[in-house]
C-alpha cells in the first residue's frame, strides 16, 4: 500500500490509464457494469456520483475497462464500491491497481466494504478482515395472506422531511457513523415509512428505483418486529414488482417476513473492513438502533 501505483498500467498488449469518473458517459458505465451482470442503471450510476468519488481504468482509445469508488462518511470511515474490471482483465492485477489508487485518496480513513466472492481473494491481499455476510434477497414481491401482524410500540406512518434529523441520527446509532449527507440525498430520492411513539421517530424505512425495480434500505429498528413493520408497507406499494433488501440478517422474523414476501436469499456478499473492526463502531446500550437493511451494497 505504500508503493505510489504509476498513473498508468500495462495489460497484455495493450495499456490502461486512470481518469476520473466524472468525465465518463453514464452509458459507458453502465456498459461496464453489465459486462459482469451488476443490476445498475445509468441513473444508479449517476446517483452514486452525485454521492462519492472514483476512478476508471480506460485502454488507449477511450473504452473503459475498470472502475472503483468510494464514500466519505463521519469519524473517519470510508465506503468502497464499484471495484469492477473488465471480465478479460480480472485475474491480470487491474483491481489491485484501482485499489491501491483508491488508498492514495483515503489515507488514514477506515474503510469498509462489500465483498464478491469474485473479489474476496482481491481485498484480503489487501489487508481487508471479513466481518459477516450480506444476504441479498430479492424477488417478486408479494404481500402475505396468513397470518397476522406483530404487535409494535407505536404507529407507522410516512416520513417526510422534517423526519431526516430524527432519521439521521437512528442510522448514526444503527451504522455506527453519522451520514448526515448520504440519508439527506436518500430521502431526496426514496419513499419512506417511520415507526412514531407520539412524536418520536423509533425506526424507518427509505424505499427508492434500484436496478430491476426497487430496493428496500436503509431500514433501522430496535427489534425485528419493528423492521418488519416499517418495511411492510413498502412491499404493499410494491406488490407483483421487483424488490430488494441487503441484509445481515439470516433467521429470525425478519427474514422470515422477506423470504415469505416474495424475497428469498438471492446471493450473499461479505462485509470486509480496514482498520477499525464493525464492533468498534457499535453504540453500547439497551435497545440501540440496528441496521435491518443496508442503503445498498456500495453504500454500506
Amino acid at each position: 500500500m505504500k508503493l505510489k501505483p504509476s498513473g498508468r498500467l500495462k495489460i497484455d498488449a495493450f495499456s490502461m490509464r486512470i481518469a476520473d469518473i466524472e468525465g465518463v458517459e453514464l452509458d459507458r458505465l453502465h456498459a461496464l457494469s453489465l459486462s459482469v451482470g451488476w443490476p445498475h442503471r445509468a441513473e444508479d450510476w449517476q446517483f452514486l456520483r452525485e454521492t462519492g468519488q472514483g476512478f476508471v481504468a480506460l485502454d488507449e482509445i477511450g473504452r473503459v475497462l475498470g472502475s472503483a469508488m468510494w464514500f466519505e462518511h463521519g469519524d473517519g470511515l470510508s465506503t468502497v464500491g464499484m471495484v469492477i474490471t473488465s471480465p478479460r482483465l480480472q485475474t491480470l492485477g487491474a483491481g489491485q491497481w484501482l485499489m491501491k489508487r483508491v488508498f492514495e485518496k483515503v489515507v488514514d480513513r477506515n474503510l469498509r466494504l462489500n465483498a464478491t466472492r469474485a473479489a474476496r481473494r482481491l481485498y484480503l491481499s489487501l489487508d481487508f478482515q471479513p466481518e459477516k455476510t450480506v444476504y441479498q434477497c430479492q424477488g417478486i414481491a408479494r404481500m402475505q395472506t396468513t397470518g397476522s401482524p406483530a404487535n409494535t410500540r407505536g404507529d407507522v406512518r410516512t416520513l417526510d422531511a422534517r423526519d431526516i434529523p430524527a432519521a439521521i441520527a437512528l442510522d448514526a446509532a444503527g451504522f455506527g457513523v453519522r451520514r448526515a449527507a448520504l440519508i439527506e440525498k436518500l430521502f431526496a430520492h426514496s419513499a419512506g415509512y417511520g415507526l412514531f411513539k407520539g412524536d418520536t421517530l423509533n425506526a424507518f424505512a427509505l424505499c427508492r428505483p434500484f436496478g430491476r425495480g426497487h430496493v428496500v434500505g436503509p431500514v433501522v429498528a430496535e427489534s425485528d418486529a419493528d423492521a418488519v413493520a416499517i418495511v411492510r408497507p413498502h412491499v404493499a406499494d410494491h406488490s407483483g414488482s421487483f424488490l430488494r433488501v441487503d441484509t445481515h440478517m439470516d433467521n429470525g422474523e425478519f427474514a422470515a417476513f422477506l423470504a415469505h414476501s416474495g424475497m428469498p436469499v438471492f446471493d450473499t456478499v461479505l462485509t470486509m473492513s480496514m482498520g477499525k473492526r464493525l464492533a468498534d463502531f457499535a453504540v453500547d446500550g439497551a435497545a440501540t438502533p440496528v441496521t435491518y437493511a443496508l442503503a445498498s451494497q456500495t453504500l454500506g
